[in-house]
Parts: C-alpha cells; sequence; structure tokens
C-alpha cells in the first residue's frame, strides 16, 4: 500500500509531462506536413548538368 503513495504521483507526474511535450510538438508545427518529406524524396527536381564533350571523344 506505502509504494501507491509513490507510484501515483509518479505516474501523474509522467501524464503530466507526456502531455506538456505532445502539447509542444502540435503547437511548434511538427505534424504540419506529414506527406511532404516523404514525397520530396520522390520529386527530382535537380536540373541534368549538360555534360561537355571532352577532345578525346571527338578524335
Amino acid at each position: 500500500m506505502e509504494s501507491l503513495f509513490l507510484l501515483i504521483p509518479l505516474s501523474l507526474l509522467l501524464v503530466g509531462l507526456l502531455a506538456w511535450i505532445l502539447h509542444w510538438s502540435v503547437k511548434s508545427g511538427q505534424f504540419d506536413d506529414l506527406d511532404g518529406p516523404g514525397q520530396s524524396i520522390l520529386m527530382d527536381d535537380d536540373t541534368p548538368s549538360s555534360h561537355k564533350v571532352s577532345e578525346h571523344s571527338k578524335k
């Protein structure tokens, strides 16, 4: 029974800490764009560089 006097306040502190972390992450925009980073890998925004022909390949 004595362990409940320690475990209940600790669990309430843990729940409060987790709620604060969730609130902070939502407020700071962590969950604003969930699809963008995954799709940015698939998008190829690089422009192809023009390969100059060297003198050796012209001969």
